[in-house]
């Protein structure tokens, strides 16, 4: 079975838990998870089955969004409700225009130190296993960016807040360094992924009901070709798909590309997904080689 399924993970679970839960619905080793989120938090989380696990790195790029509430005056260690208070923090003068002040702060590219809990790793491990022992390593700032931060509610201590942003983002680091700028601290009481990419959470599918279905849990699901509909598609020919198929690249007329996006989802009938591909542009402009990346060989693609 080769898929992508938007399940709605619940609070208490680690994303490879709900990796574990699916393969034994679907009695299948080979599934797979983009995207992590913490046991804490709920929401979207996009998990492939069979061949639609190589489409993980271009899932992971798309943009995330979230709806979180805030506890201002209280740090914790791993800057969500789960760990211990490290300081706490007068709020009293604290008023609403402050904080989205302090949130305006975060938005656009910025520069993110991963938090000592979080699966970065370092020289091979893991920082939260590192966490775990009580050590704590110097870590590289990495470059994301947030679209959107937006105080939606705010009745001290508690703020509900919405983040708009990209890959890599922490964003209970985002709200560590809104209490740090406010002088107050503060750490994420609740924090629920709504959106990866086009998926919402509307659509998604609760990992129990998940468990429950019966009958034929593929049309759950998305196919590989609907799994990367973000991508502008190219229809080939019988040569074209048969050369892609062996790894070959193509030239195109770049007539044929309307709105390119970053890569190519590259189909012979519409349906179905033969290979995600780059794009060389010729020095004319009028001509395209186009280059697979990833192959999807067979049926049910």
């Amino acid at each position: 079975m080769n898929r992508l399924f938007v399940i709605d993970k619940p609070s208490g679970l680690t994303s490879h838990d709900v990796v574990d839960r699916v393969r034994h619905v679907l009695r299948m080793r080979r599934v797979g998870h983009a995207g992590t989120l913490d046991p804490s938090a709920t929401g979207v989380l996009l998990i492939m089955t069979g061949y639609a696990t190589r489409l993980a790195q271009f899932l992971v790029e798309t943009e995330k969004e979230y709806a979180g509430q805030m506890v201002l005056g209280v740090a914790t260690d791993t800057q969500d409700a789960d760990g211990k208070v490290i300081a706490t923090g007068d709020i009293a003068g604290i008023d609403r225009t402050q904080v989205e002040s302090a949130c305006a702060a975060f938005r656009g590219d910025i520069e993110q130190i991963p938090p000592m809990m979080s699966a970065v790793k370092r020289n091979g491990e893991r920082l939260y296993v590192l966490a775990r022992k009580g050590i704590a390593v110097e870590r590289e700032p990495r470059p994301v960016r947030v679209e959107r931060f937006e105080i939606m509610s705010f009745a001290p201590p508690l703020v509900g807040f919405e983040v708009v942003c990209s890959k890599g983002t922490y964003v209970r680091t985002l709200v560590a360094d809104v209490g740090e700028r406010l002088g107050s601290g503060a750490h994420v009481s609740e924090l629920r992924r709504t959106r990866v990419g086009r998926f919402h959470s509307g659509t998604a599918i609760p990992l129990a009901e998940f468990e429950r279905a019966t009958g034929n849990v593929e049309t759950l699901g998305y196919s590989l070709f609907e799994a990367v509909q973000h991508f502008t598609s190219l229809h080939l020919n019988g040569s074209e798909a048969d050369r892609i198929s062996e790894g070959g690249g193509i030239e195109v007329e770049s007539a044929r590309l309307e709105s390119p996006s970053e890569y190519l989802r590259l189909t012979p009938d519409g349906q179905r997904l033969l290979a995600i591909a780059a794009m060389e542009r010729g020095e004319d402009g009028a001509a395209v080689t186009v280059r697979p990346i990833r192959v999807f060989p067979g049926e049910g693609c």
